[in-house]
């Protein structure tokens, strides 16, 4: 496993993140184990968020036993105001039992605060680095544009966003941009949600880059084993990784919804980060779990869509949500109905 070095900012770990987002869904004596197997395996980099319910709670036990100088913390605030701001980051900090943060990131931004736009929310980043609250001002975005007017501004020193094998040729583009304006690039979402469902091609994939840290979403051993095992032996690109990275996006070709949530909340009260790509779950991660009654439930909400372009308005991929649902709900009926297997 090669190190690699996030932009300007000096943070050299190993090319395997810890991405703590899935964690507040197990108990905090499971997520502990998980976070310590993590830093005895080698990893070295821990990203969480104050949204992330107990999240950050969870690492902050897990990690407390090891010298502080020996791995990287990065978290996040949704903050759009300075007060809530430095709440968010004392928050940050007192529950990860630290004094300081390695990165901290505006989370899910909806634009590229500047100094001087009215916000004060940039000014705030600037403080609390001035402070040593935070060593490093970081970004995260689901919405291109975004991303790359931060990328641009060169204000920022990471950039968080949604990267896999099976990106867009403008996800590529930001990449090259933020390597070219030395900033480091922290890549979410690099198994696309769950639909990339084999570590090895996706590892592979991301060894291509000197300047991408995957993040992979964790919440079970079995899942932690396989990135621990490329520790030691990382998966290289190769013809046949190749061809099948090739027939997954011929697979994956069109209009599939990413799981992002950033259409989030529906008015009808539609789970539509899920629903929108049900027909694909099925397929590429078949379990019965999709069948249950309380599954059931949330995909009938689809059938009182107020076809209002909320949804569509707000997707960072410009899809035709509200026909993706419809799409989606008439294939999961058929799997009820027996006409189509899991």
């Amino acid at each position: 496993m090669k190190n690699i070095t996030l932009g300007s900012t000096g943070i050299t770990v190993p090319q395997n993140g810890f991405g703590a987002l899935p964690i507040q869904r197990i108990s905090s004596d499971d997520a502990v184990t998980l976070l310590r197997r993590a830093y005895e395996g080698g990893m070295r980099f821990f990203d969480t968020a104050r949204a992330y319910s107990d999240s950050e709670e969870k690492v902050g036990l897990a990690l407390e036993i090891y010298p502080r100088n020996s791995y990287f913390l990065a978290s996040k605030t949704a903050a759009t105001t300075p007060e809530e701001f430095w709440t968010q980051l004392d928050t940050s900090l007192k529950l990860l039992k630290t004094d300081y943060l390695d990165i901290y990131q505006f989370h899910c931004a909806a634009t590229a605060y500047r100094p001087g736009d009215g916000s004060g929310m940039y000014e705030c980043m600037a403080e609390a680095k001035r402070l040593g609250k935070i060593r490093h001002i970081g970004i995260t975005a689901h919405l291109l544009q975004v991303a790359f007017d931060a990328v641009d501004s060169r204000l920022y020193e990471t950039i968080q966003f949604p990267f896999s094998y099976l990106s867009s040729d403008k996800e590529f583009d930001l990449v090259r941009k933020s390597r070219e304006n030395q900033m480091g690039f922290i890549a979410m979402k690099g198994l696309a949600g769950g639909l990339i469902n084999q570590a090895e091609p996706a590892m592979a994939f991301m060894a291509q880059f000197d300047n991408v840290l995957p993040i992979w979403g964790i919440q079970k051993a079995s899942e932690l084993d396989d990135w621990l095992a490329f520790m030691d032996k990382t998966p290289e690109m190769n013809d046949d990784i190749r061809s099948f990275i090739e027939k997954e996006k011929i697979d994956l070709a069109g209009d599939f919804c990413r799981g992002c949530g950033y259409c989030m909340p529906c008015p009808a009260g539609i789970m539509i980060n899920q629903c929108a790509r049900m027909s694909l779950m099925l397929r590429r991660a078949p379990s019965q779990n999709w069948l249950t009654e309380e599954i059931q439930e949330e995909m009938r909400k689809i059938e009182n869509c107020l076809h209002c372009g909320q949804c569509s308005k707000k997707c960072p991929y410009e899809l035709d949500t509200p026909a993706l649902l419809e799409k989606n709900y008439e294939d999961y009926k058929k799997v009820l109905a027996g006409e189509v297997e899991v």
